[in-house]
């Protein structure tokens, strides 16, 4: 991640890694690394992060996380490596700015028994926190911040708190006598959280050993130090032990995670921006430097490496200019001919003796008089500018040697060392090692690179400078990218994995092609079309130039699969409804079996459900609950107190039951037409019962609190087992169901005619002739007539028996049509099959042959072509004009049979679509 300070590097690594840590899986280990992962982060920012004039949440350290993988990719484990830690912020800051956030948030959020047992106080007391004049950040509770820390923080046994206490080592005196030791007051709680005598901590600080030589003899000299020279060492001394501190914290948050053995691993590089303030120091030009060490990274890995490629690959290419910034680099590291800023820098501090004053002034003469002519390097009265990738950089001298002489002396060395609680010291060549170490890995890897853009310096949102984010296009190299991207091929693979990854576009790659590499990948090209200049091949690898012409064949590899998976989701879907059609046909079998006498054809009926097709009607759908689902749709026939008919449109959804009617709007706009009225809705659980007879007809009552409704339908089998189920999901008991033949039910109160009262009514059916139910009322009583069905154990398996000697007409199911296991013979004039009369050699009889034409009858005239028929089981109500309307054992003339269970034919001079399952073929 690269950027300039403020633009959002260490919340995208965060993103990254909070991504990283949801989409990958893993058992108790796995997640215990993703919790270290994650939790890693504000903890590291507490003690690396710090307020500046850019951002209130600036990095000021460098970090690469390395995320590990199994082979599986579970992330099993990690690593952290820290680089540049700004440790001259411990001691000074620049107007505006904090030191890092832990010390604001230890003294804002500590109990009064830490305060008590840490001798902690305010801000303002601290002359390292106190220089800038700046103790607290816009929006940021450094008291909350602390508690959060706290429960993030690894245990370890290194208090936080000695560093807050150099800073009371404030020195007095000339410079050029023997300084009074510091108060004993001043030193007591330091030493104390040191675990260091108090008069050792004052003598090494104000005093250092001097080993000196005479003759063949080493000498040991006590030196007294001068303010300037103390407070250098008190400085170094703080500056060592919070690097010493962060150092540690990393280490731990690694033993936390580490791995035995690295696989696979993922790398977020996230250090602190290019900087331009107004006024640059020490920390901006080492800040700046590895930038353009990162910037350089980028030149070699993307820019130069994909026009090296393209040469290697033998592909035509037109190279691209840009700017190289190793110029840069070498102006700042190089050793020799000229030597760098950097190795002048070393030769001056080494040089330096007590007095540091005049230092950072000989520095600027030797940079002008060894570099000054160098086509990046300028000179000015207070300081220098260097020509940066991101821009000019004019850096003041002050303060560059001190800051660069950052050593300890040895008996302080000596001396922490004897402490308690005393770690060994690093190498001096730490930072430098990590640095090759970042280089040589970064090297190794493929990169991936993310650009945040800074939109503006008031640090609000909607806030966009033009200028400024035009700027930081520039210095970020995307034009020089984007004009590499655009004149070279976006993507490129290797023969091998391009065929392995869209073989399935042809048969002749699927699922392996057998030939040459090359000539497969040239098939697969031509096979979608692509342009010629699209695309080159090289010696091992395919090149596609536009992304569109990628978009192209992961399109058509997209369709394929998607082809295939609609097959597979197809058959899997038929399978599952067929065996839920199948299992809810046993269940409304079982509802009936040995209660109720059967229709011949309604044993095997597949069930439909919605035999209105209410998605097709919105006059319909609109009574209905937006996300409700309807289970059944059904036109049925009411009666009402005097037994007159009338036709609804009965809908089952899992919570309602609808009945809706049709009437004539009698006033406004629309008076006279027709408009469909919900005539009642009755709620699953307020169903009391259900009673039907013990014979083969179709009437259903519902029984209900107010009043009852005596329905007739076809479908009252399917009807009645999903009405059971609802009613069993929203009450968890079983409906009631009674079976007789004089059934009674309630009719709605009324205030009109001579059925006005409340009452009840009763229905008794009896024995009749033929299938088809004979109703007649008398008063209060209706009588049904219906001759025997089938026995009330008739089930699946009994009838399927008897399919083998006998035709099976369906009831109506628009879906699917049964067709007769056999056929009838039929007798068919077999005359032409005789052989013919021969002539007289072959003549065996002596009979006299007629006269051709004589005595022969006339033939009769060819019949007329039969068309086929059927007998309507069903009355039947056409729903649209291309429909035909029929009464039950109506004879209809078939002109068509359509697959889809619709069939078309002829009754009465009218031709029209009709179900085909409410007949039966003659």
């Amino acid at each position: 991640l690269s950027g300039e300070s403020g633009a959002g590097k260490t919340v995208a690594a965060k993103y990254i890694m909070s991504y990283v840590s949801k989409v990958s899986g893993g058992g108790d280990k796995v997640q215990h690394v993703k919790d270290i992962i994650l939790q890693s982060n504000p903890l590291l920012e507490a003690f690396g992060n710090a307020k500046t004039v850019r951002n209130n949440n600036s990095s000021r350290f460098g970090k690469y996380f390395e995320i590990q993988f199994s082979r599986g990719g579970a992330p099993d484990g990690g690593k952290i490596s820290n680089f540049l830690l700004e440790k001259s912020r411990v001691v000074s800051q620049n107007p505006g700015e904090r030191n890092f956030h832990i010390y604001y948030q230890l003294l804002g959020g500590a109990s009064a028994e830490q305060r008590e047992n840490l001798g902690i106080t305010t801000p303002d007391y601290y002359y390292y926190l106190n220089q800038s004049g700046t103790y607290t950040v816009e929006d940021v509770n450094d008291k909350k911040e602390f508690s959060d820390t706290m429960v993030l923080f690894v245990q370890n046994s290194l208090s936080l708190t000695q560093d807050l206490f150099h800073d009371s080592c404030w020195f007095t005196g000339s410079e050029t006598v023997s300084l009074s030791a510091p108060s004993p007051l001043v030193l007591a709680f330091p030493s104390y959280l040191l675990g260091i005598p108090q008069n050792g901590l004052c003598s090494k600080l104000t005093s250092r050993i001097m080993d000196s030589k005479w003759g063949g003899k080493t000498e040991s000299i006590s030196v007294t130090l001068n303010t300037e020279q103390a407070c250098f060492s008190r400085d170094a001394l703080s500056k060592a032990l919070y690097t010493r501190l962060f150092d540690f914290l990393v280490d731990s948050v690694n033993k936390a995670m580490q791995k035995q053995q690295e696989e696979l691993n993922m790398g977020v590089l996230d250090i602190y921006g290019f900087e331009i303030f107004q006024q640059n120091g020490f920390e901006q030009f080492c800040i700046n430097f590895v930038n353009e060490k990162l910037q350089q990274i980028f030149i070699e890995l993307t820019l130069k490496a994909e026009q090296e490629e393209y040469v290697q690959e033998g592909i035509k290419w037109t190279p691209i200019e840009y700017f190289n910034n190793k110029v840069v680099c070498d102006l700042i590291e190089s050793k020799v001919n000229p030597p760098g800023i950097m190795s002048i820098l070393d030769d001056v501090c080494a040089t330096m003796h007590a007095k540091g004053e005049g230092a950072d002034q000989t520095l600027l003469q030797k940079l002008q008089g060894q570099i000054g002519s160098h086509e990046h390097f300028s000179s000015w009265n207070k300081g220098f500018i260097v020509h940066h990738y991101a821009g000019k950089v004019s850096y003041d001298v002050n303060g560059f040697c001190e800051r660069n002489r950052d050593v300890l002396f040895n008996d302080i060395i000596e001396l922490m060392q004897s402490s308690e609680l005393g770690r060994p010291t690093t190498a001096g060549s730490k930072i430098k090692k990590q640095a090759n170490n970042l280089v040589q890995t970064l090297m190794k890897c493929t990169p991936h690179y993310i650009r945040c853009i800074k939109p503006n310096e008031t640090k609000r949102p909607r806030d966009w400078e033009e200028n400024r984010v035009r700027h930081q296009v520039e210095y970020l190299g995307l034009r020089e990218n984007i004009r590499v991207r655009r004149a070279g091929y976006a993507y490129r693979r290797v023969f091998s994995k391009f065929l392995q990854r869209y073989a399935i576009l042809t048969k002749e790659t699927w699922p392996q092609w057998r030939g040459e590499e090359r000539r497969g990948v040239l098939h697969l090209l031509k096979s979608v079309n692509m342009d010629q200049d699209q695309f080159q091949l090289g010696k091992t690898k395919v090149f596609i130039k536009a992304p569109e012409s990628l978009f192209l064949l992961e399109e058509m590899r997209e369709r394929k699969y998607n082809g295939f998976a609609r097959v597979i989701q197809k058959a899997w879907r038929k399978h599952v409804a067929v065996r839920k059609y199948v299992k809810m046909r046993e269940e409304a079998s079982d509802v009936l079996l040995n209660k109720k006498e059967r229709r011949r054809n309604s044993i095997n009926r597949n069930f439909m459900g919605d035999y209105i097709g209410t998605d097709n009607h919105p006059e319909i759908r609109q009574f209905v609950g937006r996300r409700e689902r309807i289970d059944f749709a059904d036109i049925v026939v009411k009666y009402d107190r005097r037994f007159k008919t009338v036709k609804r449109d009965l809908i089952l959804t899992p919570n309602f039951l609808y009945l809706i009617g049709r009437e004539k709007v009698k006033q406004g706009p629309d008076k006279g037409q027709i408009q469909e009225v919900l005539k009642r809705k009755i709620e699953i659980n307020k169903v009391q019962s259900v009673s039907l007879s013990t014979l083969q007809d179709d009437f259903v009552i519902i029984h209900e609190e107010e009043y009852d409704s005596v329905l007739q339908s076809v479908f009252k089998t399917e009807f009645l087992s999903l009405l059971v189920k609802r009613y069993q999901d929203k009450t968890q008991k079983k409906l009631p169901l009674k079976f007789n033949n004089l059934l009674e039910f309630k009719v709605k109160k009324g205030s009109w005619g001579p059925f006005s009262s409340s009452g009840s009514r009763q229905i008794q059916f009896q024995i009749g002739q033929g299938d088809s139910a004979v109703q007649k009322p008398s008063g209060k009583v209706l009588q049904v007539s219906i001759g025997p069905g089938l026995p009330k154990n008739s089930s699946k398996g009994s009838m399927l028996r008897q399919q083998s000697s006998m035709e099976q007409p369906s009831l109506p199911c628009i879906q699917s049509q049964r067709r007769p296991n056999s056929r009838p013979p039929q007798n068919h004039d077999m005359g032409f099959m005789d052989v013919p009369e021969q002539g007289a050699a072959g003549r065996r009889s002596k009979e006299v042959k007629p006269v051709p034409g004589a005595g022969l009858p006339k033939p009769a005239p060819r019949p007329k072509p039969r068309s086929p028929q059927c007998r309507a089981l069903y009355a039947y109500d056409a729903q649209d004009t291309d429909e035909l309307s029929f009464n039950a054992d109506d004879i209809i003339e078939i002109l068509t049979e359509d697959p889809s269970g619709w069939w078309f034919g002829r009754l009465r001079g009218r031709e029209g679509m009709f179900p085909g399952n409410y007949v039966e073929k003659i």
